[in-house]
């Protein structure tokens, strides 16, 4: 047996006490979910926490972010990320912890529901027994452990706004960053993959400018809605005759807003796309086409004024490194036997690579499965996954909480005893 092996095996021998616990703050957790930036009452339970842990917590880190240090000796200092934040989502599990949760938004009238929609409790949580389990049996490993708590994963910007933060100088040098994410899959399963593992995304919001006239009068209009509708039709050859057919690549028109009556043609149209590269040369060339067709179409069009194209909500790609993942799927496949899995590429974003790459060091992420594991298989079986299944932001997304929690601790733990095992 590996150092590594036989250190995960003495402080995950600590997992029974921390289950009953760890269970209880899940389950209040995910009934009082917090959105982005707002996610105070969390950092403060994640503080207290750490704090009981023996951790030297700094909280407020990029606003409601938190970090807690544990230095044990000599040895490499590992990352352990977990995100904090949930979505204006109405739940509709039936849970007997089931949020109820509301909160204001800004620009919004009235208080919108919350919910931990995206499995981010489940992160955290599981963070949380991580960090409590190599506290508590320091003669196994040597180093430091970096738990790191973010906000506002869901907006693209927490983990920015850490690094903005000062985060360098909190934690100082860090040989590695480590993150994972629960997901629609068997309970119990752990899955890892080198390379591109999320894409990048890009919301882009496109103003084009007509000529409002009368609906019985169109020739003394330029009619958005028309312009609006070939940039629709246009912006579909993209990805399918701009890219090679073995380049992934999403482009997905979400929203057009145009008009105010049926008799009454507009004098503009909104349109908000999202894009989903996995590399940094495919996400320039279909946000270039893109910007080319939405100039042409206007042109073709006789638009009066040049288009405005307005980037935002951007997340980074994830793409693992190849030897920290080896080193990781090694330590998960001794650990878990055939529970550890290839996790396929994923086509969901986010923001945790903005904090390795601001640091210089490496990184991998992995997905943990969430699903009820009968339940699961029985789709599999009957062809119903994508029907039967509740995937991330579902109204009925809610993870089963073992062997959930219990696969995301340990996989925490075995990860970052494979660089801090003595």
């Amino acid at each position: 047996m590996s150092s590594s092996a036989s250190a995960a095996t003495a402080v995950l021998s600590g997992l029974g006490a921390c289950r009953p616990w760890q269970e209880d703050f899940y389950r209040h957790l995910h009934q009082h979910p917090e959105l982005s930036h707002q996610e105070t009452q969390t950092a403060a339970a994640v503080a207290h926490r750490l704090r009981g842990s023996g951790y030297q917590v700094t909280e407020g880190v990029g606003g409601t972010g938190v970090v807690g240090i544990l230095r044990n000796g000599d040895g490499p200092s590992v990352l352990l990320r977990a995100d904090m934040d949930a979505l204006p989502v109405q739940e509709a599990t039936g849970l007997a912890y089931a949020s109820t949760a509301q909160a204001s938004v800004e620009d919004a009238a009235e208080a919108v529901p919350v919910m931990h929609a995206c499995g981010h409790d489940v992160h955290v949580t599981c963070l949380l027994g991580a960090a409590d389990l190599l506290a508590g049996h320091r003669d196994a490993w040597g180093g430091t452990v970096v738990a790191l708590f973010q906000p506002a994963e869901e907006l693209g910007d927490g983990a920015r706004r850490m690094v903005e933060d000062g985060l360098a100088g909190l934690v100082g040098s860090v040989d590695v960053a480590l993150a994972q994410h629960v997901l629609p899959g068997v309970a119990g399963t752990v899955g890892t993959r080198p390379g591109a593992v999320l894409s990048a995304a890009d919301s882009l919001r496109v103003t084009v400018h007509g000529r409002g006239a009368h609906g019985s009068m169109p020739q003394a209009a330029v009619d958005p809605v028309v312009l609006a509708a070939m940039i629709v039709v246009r912006l579909q050859t993209v990805v399918s005759r701009e890219l090679a057919p073995t380049t992934p690549a999403v482009l997905t028109v979400g929203s057009i807003r145009a008009g105010t009556k049926s008799n009454v043609i507009g004098d503009h149209a909104v349109l908000e796309l999202n894009v989903r590269t996995y590399d940094e040369q495919t996400r320039a060339a279909v946000l270039d086409a893109v910007r080319r067709i939405v100039v042409a179409e206007c042109q073709a069009s006789g638009s009066p004024a040049e288009p405005d194209l307005e980037l935002f909500d951007r997340f980074p790609p994830t793409v693992n490194d190849a030897a920290t993942t080896e080193r990781v799927r090694a330590a998960f496949a001794a650990h878990f036997g055939e529970l550890a899995t290839e996790l396929p590429l994923q086509s969901a974003s986010e923001d945790f690579s903005d904090l390795p790459t601001a640091l210089g060091v490496p990184y991998t992420y992995w997905g943990i499965g969430g699903s009820d594991p009968d339940a699961y298989r029985a789709a599999v079986e009957a062809g119903t996954v994508a029907q039967d299944v509740p995937v991330n932001h579902s109204p009925f997304f809610a993870p089963v909480v073992q062997p959930t929690l219990d696969t995301g601790t340990s996989a925490l733990v075995v990860a970052a005893l494979a660089w801090l095992g003595r």
